[in-house]
């Protein structure tokens, strides 16, 4: 028998069933201030079967957590055009359906609507109301007003309620789209942005004045595209790097590109503006990859924490690397997106195809180079970590929540951490009724009034 492949095996193999479960028996204690949803998308093939980890059909699994309790667990496949009727993203003719794709890397929230997403196509729209959690309501194009895809990185700004967002892609140009929706969910940005080839564009950046674009050289690969060779991105550092620099107060005006080393960023930490006597600056924290090898061998390309700063005045960028440590899935807490932050938190765990590298969590304190962490002991490999505030103060206390799997009982918990005592046994770790795989990003999602 052949051997499944590495993002197939384990814990990435998929799980084949949706499973509804009530009153969660938990180890420690909840707080009670936590009241609400924890989601988080991922890869789940239905058919148990794809050809890299990035491909599977959309799962979203999610945890209600009310008065000091886990109320319920579910999982539901996203349930796309492509999910119920095999439809492509790509026809043979070379026609575009923007409403096909697995829908399997993020699920947020805005203007009242619950979006999963994946960058090569629209949103999909999931129910959150009582007795349809997380069912599929359908793709979502902003009133008909949307005419790209969606980056799975957009970026709420917690001044004006905006969400801003790209979309990247396409056998022709314009290669980069950028947009901005208001408070209400109303589609009132939609820009080309010239850029001279079709690269991933996977994140970007967002402050109180400025959108920052990362085009980075992994390039698409139209011949590994029609092969079907697996993803369609070579790393190709001829092409270039650079970061382009557009104001917020002028989104139709000119885009800055200001050069940086060859690199590849997946995601971004935060990122901010500072002035001063000696001029004005763009400070952004990233996890670096020095290069990119299609999507595999991880951590052998050393993934790290590094800080860009843009100096306007001059125009040039300054990069710095602040720990060698290799992580990935950056998280901040969100009210606090595009200001300065003080913490920002990483995840440490073993890649697909990767060695044994201890399950930990990091909590970096970016001004003063501090470095806080939990491990989780052998065999319990965390997920990314969202961020729960325990109260309305932006960068105030709360908690960190995070999947964890353990593999010597192929078993997955939903562990609440203190995040201003990282070192501490877990608040609360939440025993779930199946196996959770490793998937990608989420978010903790209050209730609302």
């Amino acid at each position: 028998m052949t051997a499944a492949p590495a993002h197939l095996a384990g814990n990435f193999a998929p799980v084949a069933q949706e499973l509804t479960a009530h009153e969660l028996p938990v180890t420690g204690a909840i707080p009670p201030e936590l009241s609400g949803w924890y989601l988080r998308n991922g890869p789940n093939p239905h058919d148990a079967a794809s050809g890299h980890w990035f491909f599977g059909d959309g799962m979203v699994h999610g945890v209600r957590l009310e008065g000091g309790r886990a109320t319920s667990y579910r999982n539901r496949w996203v349930r796309t055009p492509t999910f119920t009727r095999g439809a492509r993203v790509y026809d043979e003719l070379g026609n575009r359906d923007l409403t096909a794709g697995v829908a399997n890397t993020h699920v947020v929230r805005h203007a009242g609507r619950i979006l999963a997403l994946v960058e090569t196509s629209f949103p999909c729209e999931l129910d959150l109301r009582a007795g349809r959690e997380l069912d599929t309501l359908g793709p979502y194009d902003f009133g008909g007003r949307l005419n790209t895809p969606m980056t799975a990185h957009p970026k709420t700004c917690p001044i004006t309620g905006e969400l801003h967002f790209f979309g990247y892609g396409g056998l022709t140009p314009p290669y980069l789209t950028y947009h901005r929706a208001d408070a209400g969910g109303e589609l009132t940005v939609s820009r080309p942005i010239d850029v001279p080839g079709h690269t991933m564009m996977h994140d970007f950046h967002l402050t109180e004045s400025h959108v920052v674009f990362m085009d980075l050289p992994v390039v698409f690969d139209l011949e590994l595209a029609m092969s079907g060779g697996g993803m369609p991105y070579t790393w190709n550092p001829s092409y270039g790097a650079r970061l382009g620099i557009l104001r917020r107060d002028d989104p139709y005006g000119e885009v800055r590109w200001l050069p940086i080393d060859p690199c590849y960023v997946f995601h971004a930490l935060n990122a901010h503006d500072e002035s001063d006597a000696n001029g004005d600056r763009i400070v952004l924290h990233v996890v670096r990859y020095p290069h990119w090898g299609g999507g595999k061998n991880f951590d052998r390309s050393r993934p790290a924490l590094w800080r860009w700063t843009v100096d306007l005045t001059a125009g040039k960028v300054t990069e710095e690397q602040l720990d060698d440590r290799p992580c990935e899935f950056p998280r901040i807490d969100d009210r606090l997106a595009g200001q300065p932050v003080t913490h920002g938190h990483v995840t440490v765990a073993s890649p697909p195809g990767g060695g044994e590298v201890p399950g930990e969590l990091l909590r970096y304190d970016l001004r003063t180079g501090s470095v806080a962490r939990h491990a989780f002991g052998p065999g319990r490999i965390p997920a990314e970590a969202a961020f729960a505030p325990a109260d309305s103060r932006p960068g105030g206390p709360g908690w960190l929540l995070t999947y964890v799997y353990d593999a010597a009982t192929d078993t997955s918990d939903l562990v609440i951490l203190d995040a201003d005592d990282l070192a501490a046994p877990p608040t609360a770790v939440i025993h779930l009724p199946q196996r959770v795989p490793y998937g990608f990003h989420g978010n903790w999602l209050p209730d609302v009034a």
